[in-house]
């Protein structure tokens, strides 16, 4: 289990970096994305590296079939549908509000095996997905809420 930064914290507003395959494919990078895990399994549905002082362009998604690694993930195209829902983040505990994010987003990234992927997220999915990549670029659900609210069923 990693320990969770919270905001105020410095690491969680700068932009993280790429990673080549060759890191990904590390002993100690792999370990390091399944101690991800294990941190998100305990009480979210996403995370991103930065979320625990690495600022690597690393997330977690509690996907159907179980929590998936996502590396250097980039959102290449958006629906002109918007929803809005609540947010909440392990980065900043208590509080939760309300974000306008794409009903729908095509994503591009590497697995933890080094392998090029390419797919669609709709609804919660996708909505967690800018959620996570929102963290590798330095921004909280908080700079993007238009309505801070006290409570939540899910943290992002």
């Amino acid at each position: 289990m990693l320990t969770i930064l919270t905001d105020p914290n410095p690491s969680l507003r700068e932009r993280s970096r790429a990673l080549s395959v060759e890191e990904i494919t590390t002993p100690e990078f792999q370990k390091f994305l399944d101690a991800l895990i294990v941190t998100m399994m305990k009480d979210g549905v996403g995370i991103a590296a930065p979320q625990v002082g690495k600022n690597v362009r690393a997330i977690v998604v509690l996907m159907p079939k179980g929590p998936e690694c996502f590396i250097n993930p980039e959102i290449t195209k958006k629906s002109e549908g918007m929803v809005d829902s609540e947010e909440g983040c392990l980065s900043v505990p208590g509080k939760f509000g309300i974000v306008s994010r794409h009903k729908k987003v095509t994503i591009k990234a590497v697995n933890r095996h080094g392998r090029r992927i390419e797919f669609e997220a709709k609804n919660f999915p996708a909505i967690i997905f800018q959620h996570e990549i929102d963290h590798l670029d330095g921004i909280l659900f908080i700079d993007k809420a238009t309505k801070i609210v006290k409570a939540a069923k899910t943290k992002i």
